[in-house]
Order: C-alpha cells, then structure tokens, then sequence
C-alpha cells in the first residue's frame, strides 16, 4: 500500500488555513518585484529616457508571463490533488509534465523573440531612445523565459504540496540575487538597462538550479521506474492541456476587461486615465490579499480529492468563504477610511489625486463584489475543474460589454467602474451556480472511496 502523505489535512481549522493563506499570499505578492526592482534603479539615472525603456520592456515580459500564469495556477491543482493521494509517481509526474510544457512554451517564446518584440513596439510606440533602452532590456532578459515559466512551474509544485515556506525562501533569493546584481551591474559597472536585465535573466536561472537541486534531493519525488512514455502519456497530457487551456481564457478575459477600461479612461483625457490607473494599482493588491486564500483552498481542495475526503472539501469551501468575506469586508472599510492616503501613495499631482477620489467609492465595492469568485476559482482549479472558470469568465465579460454599451454614454467615467464592478460580481455568481455541480462530483468521487 502506498504511504499517504498528511501535508494539508491537519489544516482544516482557522489556525492552520491561516497558516497556509498568509505565506501563499506574501508569495503571490512578490511575483512582480523583479521588474519593480529594474524599474526603480532606472529611475536612479539622470535620464527619465531609462526608467521609460525599462518600463516598457518590464510591461511586455509582465503581460507575457502573466498570460502563462496558469501553469502555475493548475500545476497547483495537480500536485495538491496527487499529494492526497499518497503516490510518489503522480507526485512526480505532476512536476515533470508541466515543467516539460513549460520548458518547451519557454524555447517558443526565445524563438520567437523579434516578432514579439516588433508586435510589442508597435502596440506600445516608444520613441527612438526609449525605443533602444527598451530593446537592450528585451534582448537580453527574454533569454530566461524556459527559466522563468520552469519556475512558475516549480513554484505552483510546492504549493500544491504545500510547502510554502521554501517556495517562498526561493522566491526571495531570487529577488535578493536580483536586487544586488543590478545595484553591482549598474552602480558598479556602469551597465545600465543591460545591467539590470542582466541580474534578472542571472537571478532567475539561478533560482531554477537552486529549485531543481532541492527537488532532485527531495523525498517528495522519484525518478526510479519512470520512463519518457510515462511523462508524455497522451491521455494525461490533454487532460493537463484542456485545464491550461481553459485556464489562458479566463486570463484572456481579465486581460481584454483591463485593456477596455484603459481604452475607455483615454476617452476622457489624461487625467481620468492616470486615475483610473491608480485606482486599479490598488485593485490588484486587494486581489492579491483574496488570493492568498483562493491560493489556500486549490492546495485544500486537491488534497481532499486526492485523499477522497468530502468532509475537508466541505470544511475547505467554508474556510475559503469565511476568510475570503471578512477580509472583502475590511477591505472596503479601509478604502472607505483610508482612501486619501492610499491614492497619494501613488501620484503627487493633485488633479489625479481629486479626480480619483471622486470615483474611488467604487473601489471599495470590489471587494464586496469579486471576493466569492476569487476564492471559487482556487476551489475549482483544487479539482482542475477548469472548464466552469472558463465559462464564468466568458458570460461575465458578456455582461461587461453590455453594460459599457449602456452605461458609458450616459455615467461616462462611472460607467466604465460601474461596468468593472458589474464584471466582478458576475465572476462570482455565474461561478458560484456551477458549485452544487462540484458538491454532486465531489460526493460521487468519495462514495467510490
């Protein structure tokens, strides 16, 4: 018989899930430092033209990686739910198919590199010098892209088996090794943009060794009695690829959601686009912090599949819920309270500052609104039941269209909001209806237990 693993099943309580939420969140926190750390010793040189150039590259790799996040996000799913079960070869196979997916996407996106790049420059339109900065930036960091999603794959591994405090330790090395590499490369050598990229494209290879020599020394997984027609079996592999698939269209929904509302924002003139800028800035980090307990229930939820346990899915679904909702709650009442100091944390200039206090109310509406969807969605991808996500995103950008179409030229800047908020709240009803169908699957799968 197989040894069981009891990595999340003590984690059923208020305590533990919390001890399982706080570290994932500060972990999903630090996914977009590498590029905030470039940017912000760009912005240390004398000419505004490097922290621009760097800027824009940091945005291309930002949107590009952020497009393949899900190899994190279902990687998450098959390792929590293999890690219930017990069996060191699924454990194992859940690491290797999508780090050979991931490695593989990697080689595609150095291949096909210029194009990227000239479809990039094209869209965004930077000037010559900034243009240049940029394209030294680019050519130089695009070269750890196998590095990178290897990592977002070898990360998504640890969570699902629950070992966040060394996923987190990885990612801080790497964004130690980053910090003092570009500070050595640019203060020290003088290397500018490809200083910085660089320590990023150094510190991200780094961190993948380093991930792949604590694995290879691991207990979790074995190599003995694997063979490549195991790794590439056909029927797993198009399962782990519908539930990639579906996962890049609801992240080609959010992008398309975003997009629009800077579209929209431009409409009304520079000042209502910086606001509505700063208003989202703050929209992602509460997202974030929801994450951190979606994060927690996809690593719950897959080990109770794993394990055939119902009762820790059902304790999983209720802990999501409960700390998912107060946190939406104190949310809102710190925007509501604190929403003065918050918008001037991230612009000087007074006119964005009143213009985005003038429709921050519907910030604090977010929260309220999104958080039952956010922490849904880790329950969904904990049982790689990828397919509702997809359809949920799809209707509520449905509805989001309808409502721009007939709100904007009546509310204007509150119509694009009211719009976003409509969005949000249809990620969480229209996935909330698909729940009582994962309740009736989870309890069939337990009763063949």
């Amino acid at each position: 018989m197989q040894e069981k693993t009891t990595t999340v099943i003590g984690l059923a309580d208020h305590k533990n899930f919390m001890a399982l939420a706080i570290p994932l969140t500060i972990a999903t926190l630090t996914t977009p430092l590498l590029g905030v750390v470039d940017t912000a010793i760009m912005g240390r040189l004398p000419q505004a033209a490097y922290i621009g150039g760097v800027s824009i590259a940091v945005l291309i790799f930002n949107t590009l990686y952020w497009v393949l996040g899900f190899l994190r996000v279902s990687t998450s799913g098959f390792s929590a739910q293999a890690s219930g079960s017990g069996d060191k070869q699924a454990i194992t196979l859940a690491l290797l198919r999508p780090l050979l997916i991931a490695i593989g996407l990697g080689l595609v996106i150095v291949a096909l590199q210029w194009p990227i790049k000239q479809i990039s420059f094209t869209l965004l339109a930077p000037n010559e010098t900034v243009g240049e900065i940029a394209a030294a930036y680019y050519h130089i960091r695009i070269w750890s892209a196998p590095f990178t999603l290897g990592n977002y794959v070898i990360v998504g591994w640890l969570m699902g088996m629950a070992k966040v405090k060394l996923s987190l330790a990885l990612q801080v090395f790497m964004n130690v090794l980053n910090m003092v590499l570009a500070i050595l490369f640019v203060a020290g050598f003088g290397w500018a943009a490809g200083g910085v990229a660089a320590a990023t494209l150094i510190a991200e290879i780094a961190a993948f060794l380093l991930s792949a020599a604590i694995l290879l020394q691991s207990r979790a997984i074995t190599l003995a009695k694997l063979s490549v027609k195991m790794i590439v079996d056909p029927a797993a592999l198009i399962h782990m690829m519908k539930v990639n698939r579906d996962l890049f269209i609801r992240t080609a929904c959010l992008l398309t959601v975003y997009n629009c509302l800077a579209a929209y924002g431009l409409r009304y003139g520079d000042t209502i686009l910086a606001a509505n800028a700063v208003l989202l800035q703050l929209h992602f980090v509460m997202a974030y912090f929801l994450s951190g307990f979606a994060n927690a229930g996809t690593v719950m939820v897959g080990q109770a599949i794993g394990e055939k346990n119902e009762a820790l899915y059902g304790k999983t679904v209720k802990l999501t819920a409960i700390w998912g909702g107060a946190t939406a709650v104190v949310l809102a009442a710190m925007i509501v309270m604190f929403r003065i100091p918050l918008i001037q944390m991230f612009t000087t200039l007074a006119d964005v500052q009143q213009v985005a206090l003038q429709y921050s109310f519907w910030l604090a509406l977010f929260p309220l609104a999104a958080f039952w969807g956010l922490e849904l969605y880790g329950v969904f991808v904990g049982a790689t039941a990828a397919a509702p996500v997809r359809n949920s995103l799809v209707y509520s950008l449905i509805t989001y269209f309808i409502c721009l179409w007939l709100a904007v030229p009546t509310l204007g800047n509150h119509g694009i909001w009211l719009a976003f908020i409509v969005f949000s709240l249809g990620r969480s009803l229209f996935l909330w209806a698909y729940l009582p169908g994962l309740n009736r699957r989870i309890a069939q799968l337990t009763a063949k237990a």
